[in-house]
């Protein structure tokens, strides 16, 4: 069974009194271990279909199923709890909270989720990332590739079938993106985690193991690795 499924996926948005097709009929699938990097031009339908991936949002029509269970028919509380537990997000602009050291920012999830060992658990997520020693710091204190590791850490600190990542080197140079992504590919890889991720750059695309083209809200092309 695919961790992440997407079944004739159509999303509409009203903007202005007039409807905008933003995915029209999407099918896909991704695998546990499965690296997928989401390629197009801008408002070709990426962030919506990661939107949709996460239960952030709900389709129009079709289906999408996160490791066996439907989001369509999911309350306020269903869907707030399958994120919590099933997917991890990783931003273009960190979105670390500054006010809190890089360990706190990691072990915050679980902290809202309840669970006693979250600094434990946080900690170990730093190690993985190869930031142990720099828990202490604040985000201003850190350069942007290690900010990125941060919130990587923080996206797999729950254990997450599912990592999103949107753009996740779009703030970095081009050798610190490098070194973001082959974190993010070998997180994929090691954990057994579905990672979906929409980027703009090639090199990114290069990384993946299958690489889905969309354009106009279509996916014109699917390639494997």
């Amino acid at each position: 069974m695919p961790i992440l499924s997407l079944h004739d996926v159509r999303k509409e948005y009203l903007t202005d009194g007039q409807r905008v097709l933003a995915l029209n009929g999407v099918t896909m699938e991704v695998a546990a271990g499965e690296f997928v990097a989401i390629v197009g031009r801008s408002g070709c339908g990426k962030s919506t279909l990661l939107n949709l991936a996460g239960a952030m949002d709900f389709p129009t029509s079709g289906s999408v199923t996160i490791d066996g269970v439907c989001t369509t028919n999911l309350n306020d509380t269903e869907q707030t709890r399958l994120r919590r537990k099933k997917v991890g997000f990783v931003f273009q602009s960190f979105q670390l909270l500054h006010t809190l050291t890089a360990v706190e920012n990691i072990e915050l999830p679980l902290l809202l989720a309840g669970e006693p060992r979250a600094r434990e658990a946080a900690i170990e997520s730093l190690q993985w990332v190869e930031l142990d020693g720099l828990g202490d710091r604040f985000p201003h204190q850190l350069s942007g590739g290690q900010m990125q590791r941060v919130a990587i850490a923080r996206a797999l600190v729950h254990a997450p079938k599912i990592i999103l990542a949107d753009e996740p080197t779009g703030n970095l140079d081009t050798i610190t993106g490098g070194v973001v992504l082959e974190f993010l590919q070998r997180l994929t890889h090691a954990k057994g985690t579905a990672t979906v991720m929409a980027t703009h750059s090639q090199e990114a695309a290069n990384l993946s193991d299958t690489v889905v083209r969309l354009r106009d809200g279509n996916i014109e092309e699917v390639t494997r690795r």
